[in-house]
């Protein structure tokens, strides 16, 4: 069996098991053929914008005798996938901007589908905000740390979603109440980053872009201690539980 790195294989896990899936963006295609080879989806096409990426895809799905059980296909997004045919969207290893335009641009396609499973690499909080104003509840979170960089990653389902916090959207509401170990962590980097960056631009002179700078360290270092006063808090009740 195809062996995934962490990040990946944290992905798989989100995705519920008889998907018919679309893997967006499936580069090397090892996500979509571990999918099939562990029996969680149904069927995958695996498709990717770049014929480089999907060209070596093909020979890996025939390396491991699964030509005949995925598919592959050149296409912008979900541009070359037609309604009806998935009901599981992957996207994983690109930017958030990228996927609220892919999302965008598919919501023919996406009116079929029953999940999304989303891997952003950077702006987060505008994706969870976009899955919000789109109709979309996350249902499921979680975060990984390989090669010195953290991952977070969703599961989203069409149903309302009403978080009411912006630190929700900033980290992640489940991965908050879930006191998630590597958020946890992440949160203590974090503020450690951001308060060293408050003390050496409070040594600088005070010019239009560092005091701009300021407030910005002030906002991240805001929302950083009442994420981690959550998760203590979140820490203290379970513990009380425990107890009773």
């Amino acid at each position: 069996m195809v062996r995934l790195s962490e990040r990946l294989q944290n992905v798989a896990d989100l995705i519920t098991p008889g998907r018919n899936v679309a893997d967006v963006g499936c580069d090397h295609g090892y996500l979509s053929i571990y999918l099939m080879q562990a029996d969680i989806a149904k069927t995958v096409i695996a498709s990717d914008v770049r014929k480089g990426p999907l060209s070596k895809a093909k020979e890996n799905i025939e390396t491991y005798e699964m030509e005949d059980r995925i598919e592959t296909r050149l296409s912008d997004g979900l541009s070359n996938i037609s309604k009806g045919e998935v009901d599981c969207v992957v996207m994983s290893g690109m930017g958030g901007n990228l996927m609220m335009e892919i999302l965008e641009r598919g919501k023919t396609v996406l009116e079929d589908v029953k999940e999304l499973v989303l891997q952003p690499q950077s702006e987060i909080r505008g994706l969870r905000h976009y899955l919000q104003d789109n109709g979309y509840m996350i249902i499921s979170e979680a975060m990984v740390y390989e090669d010195d960089k953290y991952y977070p990653m969703m599961k989203a389902c069409k149903e309302q979603m009403n978080w009411d916090q912006e630190i929700y959207f900033i980290y992640g509401k489940i991965l908050l109440r879930e006191q998630n170990p590597v958020l946890h962590q992440f949160l203590l980097q974090e503020r450690d980053f951001y308060v060293n960056l408050y003390s050496e631009l409070c040594c600088q002179s005070p010019t239009e872009n560092v005091v701009a700078r300021l407030r910005d360290v002030e906002e991240t270092l805001k929302y950083n201690n009442e994420a981690l006063e959550l998760i203590e808090a979140e820490f203290a009740a379970g513990m009380e539980r425990k107890i009773k």
